[in-house]
């Protein structure tokens, strides 16, 4: 197989393509997860939204220890919230709109580890309060700094 290899650099090629392929398709194929306190109410509420809106199946788990899961995920502390999800390979921090996570997906866009809400704003998904709704900003934050990715105004 060596020797094969050493003689043909288009087996070579063709190798590393077939690989590629497959590592790109298990990461399109892994769970998206949300993680969240076993006695958080709004977590449920915000996976449902989130399922409906990237019509996709979100497993969730509780974990006891959200802040070092959060801190092993590198979600921003000033960017935290009550709930952490993985979808895609992207870091989705709180109440951010299953619209925003379907564009980040689209976009894939460069220095983006993930999305966030800080805090828990009335009026967004999964903090419905009877059509009271703050103003909130989903931030994206990665390796190319931090950058409003989409903004939602009080009403």
């Amino acid at each position: 197989m060596i020797k094969m290899l050493n003689r043909s650099p288009r087996v070579v090629s063709i190798l590393g393509a077939v690989l590629l392929a497959a590592c790109t398709g298990a990461a399109q194929a892994a769970p998206y997860v949300m993680y969240k306190d076993p006695y958080c109410g709004c977590c449920t509420e915000w996976v449902e939204h989130a399922r409906a809106g990237l019509a996709q199946k979100i497993e969730s788990r509780d974990e006891s220890r959200m802040d070092l899961l959060k801190a092993r995920l590198g979600v921003p502390s000033d960017l935290v919230s009550c709930h952490t999800a993985v979808i895609g390979g992207y870091v989705i921090e709180g109440h951010v709109p299953a619209r925003d996570i379907a564009r980040l997906l689209e976009q894939r866009p460069k220095g983006v580890k993930g999305l966030a809400v800080a805090g828990m704003p009335l009026g967004s998904p999964g903090m419905e309060a009877g059509g009271r709704v703050q103003p909130y900003q989903v931030i994206a934050f990665g390796d190319a700094g931090r950058r409003v990715f989409s903004s939602y105004p009080a009403k």
